[in-house]
């Protein structure tokens, strides 16, 4: 293999909407460069970089994909990522090590939220972006409509450098700016393509663009500008300099016609890349962390090796294979790294250069460079490897919460051991799957991005780690509180062969404001009750918090006060208090008038204006109520409260009433009152359980 500098190495993330064709720009581009001798389909399940099993199944990318590639003597590292947002933390790693975004949007659909989505996620990472208007050759493609969405939403700085002049069907034209000519590319998918000089209306059209193009050069560089001033313009060879400062300063972003499916255009994008594209030099230097948190830079030419992991995946042949990027120094086999965050020291052993599942052991890796390295012990996505001479922390992907959940109800007793360790698995691999076990609900709770990351979770969990589960809804964690003031009197008494049990407790229960928690307190006077006696009844008390009274949910916001009883000199005991405080709370607590609580969620809707009228119809049925609404760019942004109960898949929903539009984040806000009607509902659900859980007994 050819040792690449970091000046000739293109490490790009192909990104986008669902469906827009990424994986198929990616085949494209192998094909251009001879890695494949033909290229795959989706339905044969045959391209490069969607070879797992659960992607030929569903005809979707799920995991982010490595290929490289050798074009003009410059090599591309190529991260193609799936669309669907369930998997967005796929293409958050590849847009944090990627230099940068090659955005992919459908000739038919146009710009979608996803697209939106991964243009705001590589504006937060600072790398460049350059669109793809893909699938030039559909039925009804709208080349202009597109470009004018862009432009719309993303400025005047989108740029044609190509247009398709026969789009549709037949597609294999296409007018090329910098070089004002015609390209005529041959309809066997090879990707090979003649030149002619454009004439007529066309070559109006180039000059025109040209001309504009000049001027969008000149704006992100004073020396050009000046140039361009006093000649009038600038020659081809200026021209051709400031490209490259353009795209980095952003002051264009070009955008390409193609159609991937038969390589039309997808070589003359791979010639602007490799002449004009971002490398690693330029972003020679990135911010870090040392060990003490104190600011550092890592700088390409760095003698030490720093590395950066942004994606760990479980291969059924090869193990744990871990994908990362040099930031300085070079990698060998045999070296050994701190991982800073779990602090231990790994061995670095193959390391290899991929093109989807077929891999090339390599015998180093310069700075600028990405590729994969299996077996490290303890090193997940987002660890930092670097020397022991100097240890670094390289910031981490910053996640979305996820906004989908399910409890997990296993088929068969005895495999929480095995869970347990399937889904920490599960987790160091993916960081936007995260699971908790909920002591109160009696429940493995397990969260996702969407519905069809929450499929994919739990069949990995059957296929690869052999456990039997069904998801279910998850409880609700419901409080009970009090409306009212009450008192009880309660007398326990026990009388067994010897020492009986004596206890009396007389107690005053009070509403207290929302949150405020559980208050005891003790009003005893005179010698009716010895004071030893008061924690008992606070123990007894605590418990029947613990464990509810109306529908088996905790008791909050309560004052208690025990004012008074009576004991016996010989059969009184902690235990009898415990019991008698434990009752006379229950009567207490039923007769002031009890109620249940309901957690209510902060919803944040984005969706585009033509759903506003679905999205709010289907919030006042789930009992929401909306407290604003703002715009943002095609956007409605909706703020509303919704009762968690009625939040179950949510997401799904909101996907379906939007064609897959729509986003949202939900956040926890408050409790209050259930409606009555619900609250008995609740109730008797309650109790059913509790009945045929004491019949199986």
């Amino acid at each position: 293999m050819k040792d690449y500098q970091p000046a000739d190495i293109r490490n790009f993330a192909i990104v986008g909407h669902a469906t827009a064709g990424k994986t198929l720009l990616c085949e494209a581009m192998l094909a251009c460069a001879g890695v494949v001798n033909r290229m795959g389909t989706i339905a044969g399940g045959s391209t490069v970089s969607d070879y797992h099993d659960e992607e030929h199944q569903r005809q979707i990318s799920i995991h982010s994909s490595l290929a490289n590639l050798e074009w003009q003597e410059k090599k591309f590292n190529i991260l193609d990522t799936p669309g669907y947002l369930d998997f967005i933390s796929e293409g958050l790693g590849a847009l944090r090590v990627g230099d940068f975004a090659l955005i992919v949007v459908h000739a038919n659909h146009g710009v979608q939220v996803g697209t939106e989505q991964v243009w705001d996620y590589a504006t937060h990472y600072g790398i460049p972006k350059m669109i793809v208007v893909n699938a030039v050759d559909k039925e009804n493609a709208d080349f202009d409509m597109v470009l004018d969405q862009a432009r719309k939403r993303f400025g005047d700085r989108v740029f044609p450098m190509t247009l398709p002049t026969n789009p549709g069907p037949g597609f294999n034209q296409l007018l090329d700016v910098m070089r004002s000519e015609l390209v005529t590319y041959q309809s066997d998918g090879s990707g090979h393509y003649t030149e002619s000089p454009a004439t007529g209306e066309w070559a109006a059209k180039v000059k025109q663009l040209h001309q504009e193009l000049i001027e969008h050069i000149a704006e992100a560089d004073d020396t050009l500008m000046e140039k361009f001033f006093a000649q009038g313009g600038l020659s081809e060879d200026e021209l051709r300099a400031g490209v490259h400062t353009a795209v980095q300063a952003q002051s264009f972003i070009p955008l390409f016609c193609t159609s991937a499916e038969t390589n039309v255009g997808v070589a003359r994008l791979m010639d602007f890349i490799a002449k004009y594209g971002s490398s690693p030099v330029d972003r020679k230097k990135v911010q870090a962390h040392d060990t003490d948190g104190g600011e550092v830079e890592v700088a390409l030419d760095d003698k030490e090796p720093v590395l950066y992991v942004f994606k760990t995946i479980s291969e059924a042949q090869f193990g744990e294979l871990s994908y990362f990027r040099v930031y300085s120094g070079s990698i060998r086999p045999g070296i050994e790294l701190l991982n800073s965050d779990r602090k231990c020291t790994e061995k670095i052993g193959q390391i290899y250069i991929l093109n989807g599942k077929n891999r090339t052991s390599v015998p180093v890796l310069n700075a600028g460079d990405i590729g994969a390295v299996v077996k490290l012990k303890d090193t997940h996505t987002g660890n930092t490897l670097s020397s022991h001479k100097r240890a670094i922390d390289l910031p981490k992907v910053e996640y979305p919460r996820p906004n989908i959940h399910a409890a997990l109800k296993l088929s068969s007793k005895g495999d929480e051991d095995k869970i347990a360790q399937g889904l920490s698995a599960l987790h160091e691999e993916d960081p936007t799957f995260l699971y908790h076990v909920d002591g109160e609900l009696h429940q493995t709770v397990i969260s996702a991005q969407g519905e069809l990351h929450l499929q994919v979770i739990s069949d990995r969990l059957k296929r690869r780690h052999k456990i039997g589960i069904e998801l279910v809804p998850p409880r609700i964690p419901f409080r009970e509180t009090i409306r009212g003031n009450a008192e009880s009197k309660h007398r326990h008494k026990k009388q067994t062969g010897g020492a009986g049990q004596f206890a009396e407790v007389w107690m005053r229960i009070e509403p207290r404001e929302r949150d405020s928690g559980i208050e005891f307190t003790q009003s005893l006077t005179g010698q009716n009750v010895d004071r030893a006696f008061v924690p008992s009844v606070e123990k007894g008390v605590a418990s029947a918090c613990a464990e509810g009274i109306l529908a088996g949910s905790r008791v909050v916001d309560v004052k208690i006060d025990f004012y008074d009883g009576k004991m016996h000199p010989v059969d009184s005991k902690d235990v009898a208090f415990q019991i008698a405080g434990y009752f006379a709370f229950k009567e207490a607590f039923l007769n002031a008038r009890p109620c249940l609580l309901e957690p209510i969620y902060d919803l944040e809707i984005k969706v585009p204006e033509e759903f506003m009228g679905k999205v709010m119809g289907d919030l006042s049925s789930r009992r929401g109520k909306i407290h604003g609404m703002d715009s943002d760019g095609h956007y409605q942004v909706v703020k509303a409260q919704v009762p968690q109960k009625e939040l179950y898949h949510y997401s799904t929903t909101l996907r379906s009433l939007t064609g897959g539009r729509g986003i949202h984040v939900e956040t926890f806000s408050h409790y209050e009152e259930m409606p009555r009607e619900m609250e008995q509902r609740v109730i008797a659900e309650y109790k059913q359980l509790r009945e045929e859980a004491q019949s199986h007994h």
